[in-house]
């Protein structure tokens, strides 16, 4: 009897034990989705291929998960209020796993372009509800910890998805198992979430927990909008012009790499399924999705001490020209020179961490609090706008030049244009008090 109740009070919903457990399934909701997300890309060059679709094709996929985004925006923060993160939370992770699903299975252009709509449908809400769910454990206690630990879970399958993609489609014998491997991740975070559901469930039952209104917050008050400063729409500008400028290009960069340079999708190995993924893992520098992940890799390494120098340092505004700076020459090197990708990705990878490292903090700080759920859903939403347009553009501009020149002059000049927006930012911010450079 003494044991039973030793045992309990260990895993008693106050203690750490059962608050790591809640995060260790809440960090693992998204790592599906982010493999899903990313797995078009990882196999390009093989759907291309194997279909006969055209890079424009590829790039409509990305464009349809971002529609769905742009309107998940208005829903995804209402139904959170309406029928709390656990209803949510499972609502979202049905559509992601069943638009994976539909997207593996489809059999024809259009099934596959509506599954991408139901996935980004799904994908989007289920982020926002993940940050619910760690405020509503962690507020007060590890909360910067449990979204670093929640991040780097979520960009592993990223990882995972262009390390891996292009090998499963070898080994087994097509694309499709690629996309058939997305859809059992997104049944593992599936089942993850019911797993939080039960757990949730007992620790409300006995500590009296309450939603947290503000964590579930993206949502767009349409009246708050006049309110913000020039500094805020900068932000959101630069915002829209630096991810424009790399998960578009992303999405296409596994079959630039083996198209420009001849990369090998896969790195050769002997040995069984596993050792070959390790083997990829080992040689990321030497194939096409490897190199396509070295951006994620490089931000997964440095976005701790990243965070830590904008704390410590300020100069938020300074940091995002820099890395806006960054951007402009690691994509026109790419475009214009044969050098080596792995070079100029690894200084993308700098940019991805230098950006958004300073410029998410900053919209508390630019905008009252009752108006930050909107200006995060606003900002969201406008980003999304890019994320939808130029994935299309990069694929019809490859299509119509057969080269990726003209897409890599467009994403430096996107890079060039984010630039002049922190350059701008800065000199707002400078009128309005320097909050953002102290």
């Amino acid at each position: 009897m003494a044991s039973v109740q030793k045992e309990r009070s260990f895993f008693h919903p106050s203690g750490r034990p059962f608050r790591f457990t809640i995060l260790a399934f809440a960090s693992l909701l998204t790592f599906g989705s982010y493999f899903a997300y990313d797995i078009i890309g990882a196999v390009a060059p093989s759907i291309i291929e194997d279909m006969g679709a055209a890079r424009g094709t590829v790039g409509t996929m990305y464009t349809m998960y971002s529609i769905a985004a742009i309107l998940s925006v208005f829903i995804g923060g209402l139904l959170i209020d309406r029928l709390g993160t656990r209803k949510a939370s499972l609502i979202f992770s049905s559509f992601v796993f069943v638009g994976a699903a539909v997207v593996a299975f489809a059999p024809n252009l259009a099934m596959l372009f509506f599954g991408r709509f139901i996935f980004g449908a799904g994908s989007e809400p289920l982020v926002v509800a993940q940050s619910a769910i760690l405020a509503r454990w962690f507020k007060g206690k590890e909360l910067a910890l449990s979204f670093g630990v929640a991040l780097t879970v979520s960009r592993l399958g990223t990882l995972f998805s262009f390390n891996t993609g292009e090998l499963i489609a070898s080994h087994f014998g097509g694309y499709k198992y690629a996309l058939i491997a997305a859809v059992l991740f997104c049944s593992v975070s599936l089942i993850a979430n019911i797993l939080y559901v039960f757990l949730d469930r007992k620790g409300e039952k006995i500590l009296q927990l309450e939603e947290d209104a503000e964590a579930a917050g993206d949502k767009i008050v349409l009246s708050d909008i006049k309110k913000f400063k020039p500094s805020f729409w900068y932000v959101t500008m630069l915002c829209v012009t630096f991810y424009s400028a790399i998960f578009p290009f992303t999405a296409l960069s596994t079959d630039f790499f083996a198209n420009k340079w001849g990369i090998a999708r896969v790195a050769e190995s002997s040995g069984g399924f596993l050792a070959q993924v390790f083997n990829n893992f080992l040689h990321m520098f030497s194939t096409a999705g490897g190199i396509t992940s070295i951006i994620i890799f490089t931000s997964m390494i440095a976005a701790p001490f990243a965070g830590h120098l904008v704390d410590k340092v300020g100069k938020r505004a300074t940091l995002m020209i820099v890395g806006s700076l960054i951007m402009i020459p690691s994509h026109l090197l790419m475009g214009i020179t044969k050098i080596y990708p792995a070079i100029p990705m690894m200084s993308l990878g700098i940019a991805f961490v230098l950006v958004p490292a300073a410029m998410w903090p900053s919209i508390p700080l630019i905008v009252e609090k009752k108006r930050v759920g909107t200006a995060f859903g606003l900002m969201t939403m406008i980003q999304n706008i890019g994320l939808g347009l130029f994935p299309f553009l990069n694929g019809k501009l490859r299509d119509l030049t057969h080269s990726y020149t003209s897409s890599m002059v467009m994403f430096a000049s996107l890079g060039l244009f984010g630039l002049v927006f922190a350059i701008l930012l800065r000199r707002a911010d400078k009128k309005e008090g320097g909050v953002l450079e102290s």
